[in-house]
């Protein structure tokens, strides 16, 4: 790619120069990297491979590209093999693989990957999976039918289950696959391990619903979508939730109230609307620091109720259920003083109810909501548990 600049920019000085005379030399005496001269009319197929965009650098060369031609377009045929991102179609023609490298920019202190990170390689491999079935339009993974239809999707709830964090320079393979949930409803899931020991790393699932942009309410399943979509689906769970737990909603009372929370430019999707993985940063960020340098998330389930828009202000609630649980070991202990029994079964002490607290594992519920809003209009709810961080191993010298 820096041999094809230096080329072309070494072209482009030639036609320049000689004393403002305009050079005659024709474009198909430049060479790139070494190889033959090309014409004017190998550029679309240079561009395409390089992504380079070319601009007019002579009037009677007239050496100029459209954006639309030097821009990867996208495949309106299935695809087996994807080399530029190292994935693969899976499970008898439908599921999808991808290799993936974790970077230096996706951990944290501790050289573990973060949960947003993970949540973005979920929402990666999920696009990307669309991109190679062929049905992808030019949307947010929505599909030619949904483009059609002015369809967009939507999540509405979310599980991930994570079982051990990959390390800085894993190299991880994501599978994922999607399967009907209800009648208008489409169930994904993920399931991710290291590729050298096979270990499972996460699992996860996930059901989206459609949304109409305009409207921005939720949509039934065009028929012309459900016969895009059903060849495609397959029985097979990542996670099995026999009846979803339900999350119970806070009020201003929680423990831990983070307000004031703002929207950037940046937290935008390409729905533009605040993507749910700025969601979850906002649940974690209302958690105290001293919790969160030694404890581990291990489970993290999410309700969306509505979207967030960029005007809009955002308070994170937070409650965390051991002191749930405290409350209700001295509601026991109260019990159990007034109708004669003597407290020695040391619920608050020893290994009993502070001891089990120690060792965790902890939860908390959140609740995102749009702050000033007389009706207090819930953005997601969320549950998550935590277990102690296990002290690794120091490198060695």
């Amino acid at each position: 790619m820096a041999s094809v600049s230096f080329h072309l920019a070494f072209y482009t000085l030639c036609l320049i120069n000689t004393k403002g005379k305009k050079n005659k030399q024709k474009l198909n005496c430049v060479k790139i990297n070494g190889t033959k001269s090309f014409s004017p009319s190998k550029v679309d197929l240079l561009s395409q491979n390089s992504g380079l965009a070319l601009t007019s650098v002579d009037s009677e060369a007239n050496v100029y590209i459209p954006k639309e031609q030097y821009r990867q377009n996208i495949p309106t045929k299935k695809q087996l093999v994807d080399p530029f991102r190292q994935g693969i179609i899976i499970e008898e023609g439908v599921g999808y693989r991808q290799t993936v490298v974790i970077r230096s920019y996706e951990v944290g202190p501790d050289k573990t990957a973060t949960i947003e990170s993970i949540l973005n390689l979920l929402q990666e491999t999920a696009l990307n999976h669309v991109w190679m079935s062929g049905l992808l339009g030019d949307g947010f993974g929505a599909t030619h039918g949904m483009m059609r239809n002015n369809l967009i999707w939507v999540v509405s709830r979310m599980q991930v289950q994570v079982d051990h964090y990959p390390i800085w320079g894993e190299v991880m393979e994501i599978d994922t696959w999607v399967g009907a949930s209800g009648k208008n409803g489409m169930r994904r899931d993920w399931l991710l391990r290291s590729q050298a020991a096979g270990i499972i790393f996460a699992r996860a699932t996930s059901t989206w619903v459609m949304m109409n942009q305009q409207t921005r309410r939720l949509s039934k399943m065009p028929d012309e979508v459900r016969s895009e979509l059903s060849p495609w689906f397959i029985e097979k769970q990542a996670i099995k939730e026999e009846s979803p737990e339900k999350i119970e909603k806070l009020d201003d009372k929680a423990h831990y109230v983070n307000s004031d929370l703002k929207p950037k430019r940046s937290d935008l999707d390409m729905n533009q609307h605040v993507n749910n993985v700025k969601y979850v940063r906002w649940m974690l960020e209302a958690i105290p620091d001293e919790f969160l340098e030694n404890h581990q998330l291990s489970n993290i389930i999410l309700e969306y109720r509505r979207e967030c828009g960029s005007s809009d202000v955002v308070q994170s609630l937070c409650e965390p259920r051991q002191i749930e649980l405290i409350n209700a070991g001295i509601q026991q202990n109260n019990y159990n003083c007034l109708n004669g029994y003597s407290f020695s079964s040391g619920i608050l002490e020893g290994n009993g109810l502070l001891g089990s607290l120690n060792q965790g594992p902890f939860s908390y519920t959140h609740l995102l909501q749009i702050k000033g809003d007389s009706r207090n209009e819930e953005i997601v709810r969320g549950k998550t548990a935590w277990k102690k961080k296990l002290i690794a191993a120091p490198f060695a010298p």
